[in-house]
């Protein structure tokens, strides 16, 4: 973007807290969280002390949208959010309560939703603070993750348009998983030299990963991007998912490649027996490829915490090479 990015004020979302929590309440504060890279969410502060949060989906909250990138074929937004909601919802998937949603821009001038505040903090934050008092909430997540996958969907895809009627019925999970895995080793390559020289490497391992890939017709319920920040904590330890709008019907082994890497020493309490190795194999190296080239193209624009994104870009650049030259 040519021009900074404008994030809203408490009198922009004034009109949004009215229409969610009542007229008879003054928004009197609203905080940006830090973290998102698709949507701004914003604490809500009212005058009687009542807090939520809010989603707003709009160009300058979007920090995948900036000067010389290509449009995302498929941007996150409400329509994704609701659907996932209502999903998890059906599963019995705890995730914050929706409060109110807006896809008219009569509140505000972008797609928003208004959600109940979860104030126990985040998973990530309290296994810091204390693994073993943490364990606990470990052990209702992996009952959370069961509920979940548990879930099936008629063929492979986001949860938004399949559960609508739509997606292709042809190609399989690991037909598009391999598509995306090759167009990520080819932005890498574009980006980071290391990435260019082992670029025909990489293709071939990705395609010989996938090709040992039998065929599977059930379709999990996956979150797609589970991590410890992605879990919230109430007061009596029950885990919150949110960043719900990437939810899927897909492999569970793409979920538990994720939930390893993310959860590292505790992974354990989430293990799963059943995995089928050949597809952990394959999903593991498109996973780091994807967190390869997601963050160097981030980099390409102003997203506001660089050094992070550098960060992991280079951790899963390794781990890619290391898996190619084993």
């Amino acid at each position: 973007m040519s021009r900074p990015r404008q994030h809203l004020t408490p009198t922009d979302l004034a009109p949004l807290a009215r229409a969610a929590l009542g007229g008879h309440r003054t928004l009197v504060g609203a905080t940006r969280l830090r973290g998102g890279t698709s949507k701004g969410v914003y604490r809500l502060v009212l005058d009687d002390g009542v807090t939520a949060v809010a989603y707003v989906w709009a160009p300058d909250e979007d920090y995948w949208n900036h000067s010389g990138a290509p449009a995302r074929a498929a941007a996150p937004g409400l329509g994704p959010f609701t659907a996932a909601h209502e999903r998890l919802a059906a599963a019995g998937v705890r995730t914050p309560r929706l409060l109110f949603a807006d896809g008219t821009g009569r509140h505000l001038a972008a797609e928003a939703a208004v959600v109940e505040d979860v104030r126990g903090g985040s998973l990530e934050e309290a296994l810091a603070r204390d693994p073993d008092e943490a364990a606990p909430v470990l052990d209702r997540l992996a009952g959370e993750l069961a509920a979940l996958h548990a879930c099936e969907g008629p063929r492979p895809g986001e949860v938004a348009v399949v559960d609508a009627g739509g997606g292709t019925p042809g190609g399989s999970r690991v037909d598009r998983a391999r598509e995306a895995a090759l167009r990520d080793a080819a932005k890498a390559a574009r980006r980071d030299p290391r990435a260019a020289a082992a670029h025909t490497a990489v293709d071939e391992r990705v395609r010989a990963l996938a090709a040992a890939v039998g065929p599977r017709s059930r379709h999990r319920l996956l979150h797609g991007e589970l991590g410890p920040d992605h879990v919230l904590v109430t007061p009596d330890g029950a885990p919150v998912l949110i960043d719900i709008e990437g939810l899927v019907y897909g492999d569970v082994e793409e979920e538990h490649v994720f939930l390893a890497l993310r959860f590292g020493p505790w992974y354990d309490r989430l293990r799963t027996p059943g995995l089928d190795p050949d597809r952990m194999a394959f999903y593991r190296l498109a996973m780091h490829l994807s967190l390869v080239a997601g963050p160097l193209r981030l980099l390409d624009g102003d997203f506001p915490a660089p050094e992070p994104m550098r960060a992991i870009a280079e951790s899963n650049l390794r781990r890619v090479l290391e898996l190619v030259a084993s």
